[in-house]
């Protein structure tokens, strides 16, 4: 009995069922251990759970012979690409849940990139394509990876959306305030202007751009210290 149960399970479809499901397990893993690292929202055990689903769900149309035996193969037509499709779409909802905006920033995108990309190493697992999958794991892993550290060392402008709020009476002129910014290594997009709160503050928008994002501390020190600015935020822009 233990025998024939043995074969059961060492059946050649069996152990190509297995090899596909463990090589998505690992890749999942690898790439969610990543995003864990980071302290993303969408980590180790979302990233194993989707490639893992996505090779599940190859492995349907891979095997859909198996589902009925004795019915001719003609009559069981399932077209593995409209799986794929599905996947994908499906995938993109959950991607969804993973961006939320954080004051003026949007952040989660490249978690969700990497649920995308993680749910076609699944499927690229699911129908056995073991070297295409190998590959794109470790590229999706060198790009999360190696691609950080080059992103913090390569010059790169940093943008953030300030505000700034005087007493109607006592506001710096625009002038002066450009260059205050100039003088930290700012340059200014899009300003605008409000008078709020019944007209007891004027307040200027706009965006601001650097190349060093130490810049944003000293500024906010300086702007800390003008006896006349009644309120100022700084939210840089980041993923």
């Amino acid at each position: 009995m233990s025998e024939t149960l043995l074969q059961t399970l060492w059946h050649s479809d069996n152990a190509t069922m297995t090899a596909h499901l463990l090589g998505a397990l690992v890749a999942g893993g690898l790439i969610g251990l990543e995003r864990s690292y980071h302290g993303r929202p969408a980590g180790f055990r979302t990233h194993t759970l989707v490639c893992l689903a996505s090779a599940v769900l190859m492995l349907v149309t891979l095997f859909q012979g198996n589902w009925l035996p004795g019915i001719p193969l003609d009559s069981v037509r399932t077209d593995p690409t409209r799986m794929a499709q599905g996947i994908m779409t499906g995938i993109g909802f959950l991607g969804a849940g993973v961006i939320y905006k954080e004051g003026f920033s949007v952040r989660g995108l490249t978690t969700a990139g990497s649920i995308w990309m993680t749910a076609a190493v699944g499927i690229l697992f699911g129908i056995g394509f073991y070297f295409p999958a190998l590959l794109a794991t470790a590229l999706t892993l060198g790009t999360l990876s190696v691609f950080r550290w080059v992103e913090t060392r390569m010059p790169t402008q940093t943008y953030a959306h300030h505000q700034i709020r005087f007493a109607r009476d006592d506001v710096l002129a625009e002038g002066e305030l450009c260059a205050l910014l100039a003088e930290h290594g700012f340059s200014v997009a899009n300003l605008s202007y409000r008078v709020v709160e019944d007209g007891r503050y004027f307040e200027y928008r706009m965006v601001i751009r650097t190349e060093s994002p130490a810049a944003f501390s000293r500024l906010a020190e300086s702007l800390r210290t003008l006896a006349s600015v009644r309120e100022f935020r700084i939210s840089p822009t980041g993923d």
